[in-house]
């Protein structure tokens, strides 16, 4: 039975900011960008973006892991760390304050988990930052070895073993070397690298119910990081039994994810989820290293026990096996003021908190034109209503929506997108410049970008920046039926091309395809464009509830069972024809009224 948990919290909403400030009140050593909520970047007290001369070494993602990623922090580690909302990759501009603020003219290396949103959010903000004239490299990190290959385009997750390659990378950034050579050893690292966790528990997310998923008696094995289910649920066995199953599997020979063999030199890390008592990590260690003496024919040069990468308060473990030679091994054992690779800190404590940077060239609009018009036209009065709806329509969905990502997901789809609708009425009634279609989709996402998050804001925000520059083409101020159409293809090719998902992957896509190609259709055979649009809905309402029969090959949904996944529609596709059906019945009756 589900029910309510209890956390030593205040507002639910403020959880990572909160613990960003009681961070770095306890390490004086690191400071944090004065942004709040919008930009949460932790950075080196010591060190100056336009001083400093060596290699920055950044990684970030979703809150919930602690002490992952801030807490390693520290001269000889990561040079700023980049935190999301919990479970939720950071923003493009939280990601961009990061690399302005601590980058020298030596460049900075991104290191990133192998998700969707961490990939594409690095990845826009490297290439905005390479147009700012700095030099950046990235390096994503998939160590997860618990789901047998392929993994559609997701590919393996990244893990635990994402701390080693921070401590590698840091430590050859310290020791003077250039960015290639910095990425060309964190790449090896992240190559020689292997992880599994197991869990007794789920984790709860701040200000949810406990999900009721494992039963008494249960475990499971190959989860990832953000409670998603793992690969199986076991009966519960002894910790001897469980190390040596997770061990055989990170070493398998037939899956080959790490380059490890009989004879080879090892490091051993063994991350709690969260809730694991030490004891029981130092019990889990003592069976994993005679395990990989004695049945795999491994030296284990290096043990590395605790809590490393969490998942919040779940209870198990991960192990981790990294391929060691005499290089990597120097890099481990290099000094580090990281808080908690584990080292003590020393030095006085400077100003806890200084600006966010700026770009070096920052152009503004006018308040004008970021302004809603006085007197709304014919398409400014339609371009309303549809929006209004479109949005209401999510905000209504959000509960169902977060019931359906729970089983297929990590439960928070419907809280992500009802923060972007909401963002979208509220910015609506001041900024958007209504009368200027190609404008207020441009404002659309900028909505969303600020408020939404993880990979649907980011995904939505690429739509959105996609239909602008489609519809900036026009040079005519109303926008005929046709141009919207072509709008929205460019949002889908968008999409596509840097989410990496196609038709029948399981995601928005599949509700947006048989819209565009139903409206195409109509207005073909010139229908009236609003009888079109609406035809077109159904066909997205269609699509999306076609996803129950699919098995996905994109986010983390890929990562559960076809079984399981069988049970609900893909969420985002819901989201989308959800919107999409609200906007065309919306615009249907503003023009029967008038």
């Amino acid at each position: 039975m589900a029910f309510q948990a209890k956390k030593l919290i205040n507002d639910p909403n403020d959880v990572v900011t909160e613990f960003i400030e009681g961070l770095v009140e306890t390490y004086p050593g690191l400071q944090y960008l004065d942004g709040f909520p919008q930009v949460k970047v932790v950075l080196r007290a010591d060190v100056s973006g336009a001083t400093y001369n060596k290699v920055a070494v950044i990684s970030g993602g979703g809150s919930g892991h602690e002490p992952a990623h801030a807490g390693f922090v520290g001269e000889g580690m990561l040079t700023a760390a980049i935190c999301g909302d919990v479970f939720a990759s950071p923003s493009v501009d939280s990601i961009l304050a990061g690399i302005r603020a601590v980058t020298g003219p030596m460049g900075a290396l991104l290191i990133v988990k192998n998700y969707t949103g961490d990939r594409l959010n690095f990845g826009l903000a490297a290439e905005e930052a390479k147009s700012e004239g700095y030099k950046v490299e990235i390096v994503i990190v998939g160590d997860d070895c618990a789901l047998p290959p392929p993994r559609g385009i997701a590919g393996r997750r990244g893990l635990a073993g994402t701390i080693l390659v921070h401590k590698v990378a840091g430590a050859a950034a310290a020791a003077g070397l250039s960015l290639a050579d910095v990425a060309a050893e964190a790449r090896h690292a992240s190559e020689m690298v292997g992880t599994m966790g197991v869990a007794l528990t789920v984790c709860t997310l701040p200000g949810q119910v406990t999900s009721d998923r494992l039963g008494p008696g249960k475990m499971e094995l190959g989860l990832g990081i953000h409670g998603e289910p793992g690969a199986a649920v076991a009966d519960l066995q002894p910790v001897d039994v469980v190390v040596s199953h997770v061990l055989k599997q990170i070493l398998s020979p037939e899956t080959n994810y790490v380059p490890i063999t009989r004879g080879n030199r090892v490091v051993l890390l063994i991350n709690g989820l969260g809730a694991t008592p030490a004891m029981e990590l130092m019990i889990a260690a003592g069976k994993a290293v005679p395990r990989l003496q004695l049945e795999h024919g491994l030296a284990v040069d290096r043990v590395y026990t605790g809590s490393f990468m969490t998942s919040l308060d779940m209870a198990g473990f991960s192990i981790s096996v990294m391929k060691a030679d005499q290089a990597i091994l120097q890099r481990l054992d290099a000094a580090t003021k990281a808080p908690h690779w584990p080292v003590g800190v020393d030095g006085n404590r400077p100003a806890a908190k200084i600006p966010v940077p700026m770009p070096p060239c920052r152009s503004t609009k006018s308040d004008e034109s970021l302004s809603r018009p006085q007197l709304l036209n014919e398409q400014g009065c339609i371009l309303e209503v549809a929006i209004e709806a479109a949005a209401n329509s999510v905000i209504n969905l959000k509960d169902w929506l977060n019931e359906w990502d729970s089983k297929a997901g990590d439960g928070d789809c419907g809280s992500t997108m009802f923060r972007g609708a909401t963002a979208i009425l509220e910015d609506m009634k001041k900024f958007y410049p209504l009368n200027d279609p190609p404008e207020t989709v441009n404002e659309i996402g900028s909505s969303i970008r600020r408020a939404m998050g993880g990979t649907s804001g980011i995904i939505y925000d690429i739509f959105c920046k996609a239909a602008y520059a489609q519809l900036k083409g026009n040079t005519k101020t109303v926008v005929t039926a046709k141009q919207w159409k072509d709008a929205l293809e460019a949002s889908i090719a968008a999409v596509s091309k840097y989410g990496g998902a196609i038709a029948g992957y399981r995601t928005m896509l599949d509700a947006l395809i048989p819209a565009l190609t139903v409206l195409q259709e109509r207005l073909d055979a010139e229908d009236d464009p609003v009888t079109a649009f609406v035809l077109s809905s159904e066909a997205a309402l269609a699509g999306a509830e076609s996803t129950k029969h699919m098995q996905a090959q994109a986010g983390r949904s890929s990562y559960i069972s076809g079984e399981i996944l069988a049970s609900v529609p893909d969420p985002g596709a819901m989201a989308a024809a959800s919107w999409y059906r609200a906007a065309a019945l919306a615009v249907k009756d503003k023009c029967m009224a008038s």
